[in-house]
């Protein structure tokens, strides 16, 4: 079996029937390893659905993850617009759990001009409400702030490590795309090897076996991101990108987050099994 697995965030443009368990039987379909489903309207489905996609993926031996709802904001000034912030990450928890997931992702803030320094510790103070929360209802599932694509939110790969580091159930979203819109760089095989190289020293070789990648092609401008492309038409080096994941033997998952989606998920499993067999 593969240690890297390559899927679509959200369910295939070329599934004929517009539902998560459809979906997930299009992406075995595809040759493809995993899914993230996709709640970042709301967390919308219900307990049968979720058994139900459970089971189908299970069947399927596809991988899933969830990524929370696009509205939190766990750096809110009014105390309901934190409550509902909180929420949102529980709920999908919650759901994601009963699908058999093993991540949710989520952009956790925005620095709303606060120090940076500051907006730090009260995510941190969040995050450690939600995951006490959740290891008392029993909810192993890892709860995963992203890398973000934008100068204004918070999430630079230091503060996602960080966090990381000081909080047990709390591990990385690495959204490359994301780092290098934000950065400007880390666009070459050794910029992504010093990205793998920063998450071993802060988390160990443990972390490296169980990651969590975001990729796709990025449009961005002085701020960070702009729009998301497709690998193809994008100047990202997903090339280099996956000789560094094979050459550091990474595990997990890698979602494509291209507007085609499921074509670049397969397009990052072709150039990875091409590195694979290039290897001695």
């Amino acid at each position: 079996m593969e240690k890297l697995f390559f899927g679509p965030a959200g369910v295939p443009l070329s599934t004929r029937t517009r539902s998560t368990a459809a979906g997930i039987e299009r992406v075995a379909e595809l040759g493809l390893g995993c899914m993230e489903l996709e709640f970042v309207q709301g967390v919308k489905m219900s307990r049968e659905t979720a058994l139900t996609v459970a089971e189908i993926a299970s069947k399927k031996k596809i991988a899933l993850t969830a990524h929370s709802p696009y509205f939190i904001n766990l750096n809110a000034r009014e105390a309901e617009k934190l409550k509902a912030s909180q929420e949102r990450v529980l709920q999908t928890a919650r759901i994601a759990a009963l699908c058999g997931a093993t991540s949710i992702v989520f952009h956790a803030a925005f620095y709303l001009n606060d120090p940076p320094s500051k907006v730090y510790e009260q995510v941190k103070k969040q995050l450690q409400q939600i995951t006490s929360q959740l290891r008392a209802e029993g909810n192993r599932v890892w709860i995963r702030p992203e890398v973000t694509g934008k100068t204004s939110q918070f999430g630079t790969l230091e503060e996602v490590l960080e966090l990381s580091a000081e909080i047990e159930e709390v591990a990385p979203c690495i959204d490359f795309a994301h780092w290098y819109a934000r950065t400007g760089k880390f666009n070459s095989y050794d910029e992504f090897t010093f990205i793998l190289k920063q998450v071993e020293g802060k988390l160990g070789r443990q972390a490296l076996d169980n990651m969590h990648i975001h990729v796709s092609g990025i449009a961005y401008g002085k701020s960070g991101e702009t729009k998301h492309l497709n690998l193809r038409e994008s100047d990202f080096n997903y090339v280099e990108f996956i000789h560094a994941l094979s050459d550091y033997n990474i595990k997990g998952l890698v979602i494509s987050e291209s507007p085609n989606l499921e074509e670049d998920a397969l397009l990052l499993q072709q150039t990875y099994r091409a590195a694979q067999r290039g290897k001695p």
